[in-house]
């Protein structure tokens, strides 16, 4: 079962590794990115980041969109986090049981504007976010889970 799909640019971090797993209850965390599972230094920092008890999983999307369609992932709790708006947009293209995005954590990129305190967002994510929405799909902008939930619409 998908708990939650996080765009964090850092990924597995303090912030997302322990306040959102232990909030969501989550039990396997799936890093989508097709960047880490070649880069020996980002994956060793993310397993670092791992808190104790959760798996952790990485694999390139579409190894990620492989596992969800074929239904290895069913017996988790699952936390997804994906680098970019991109990616879960992928992600939630072609798994319909996706049904909620966090936005968590956007760097300042060139061509993107600020739209909350850690969010910097391109025209063409934007888009991608509303195409989203339009389809039923939650899209909301928090940074831990205590914080007040933005529907992501709302700031644009």
């Amino acid at each position: 079962m998908i708990k939650l799909v996080r765009v964090d640019h850092r990924l597995l971090h303090g912030q997302v590794a322990f306040s959102w797993t232990q909030s969501l209850g989550v039990d396997c965390i799936l890093i989508a990115n097709d960047d880490v599972p070649q880069n020996d230094i980002r994956k060793t920092t993310i397993k670092l980041a791992k808190p104790a008890g959760v798996k952790l999983v990485i694999k390139t999307i579409e190894e990620s969109i492989s596992a969800l369609q074929s239904g290895v992932t069913d017996k988790y709790k699952l936390f997804i986090v994906v680098e970019s708006v991109a990616d879960a947009y992928k992600l939630a293209k072609v798994c319909p049981e996706i049904k909620h995005i966090n936005l968590g954590g956007m760097k300042v990129r060139e061509g993107t504007r600020n739209i909350s305190k850690a969010i910097n967002i391109t025209p063409d994510e934007e888009q991608l976010v509303k195409e989203l929405v339009n389809e039923g799909v939650n899209v909301e902008i928090r940074q831990v889970p205590n914080d007040k939930k933005v529907a992501a619409l709302d700031a644009f």
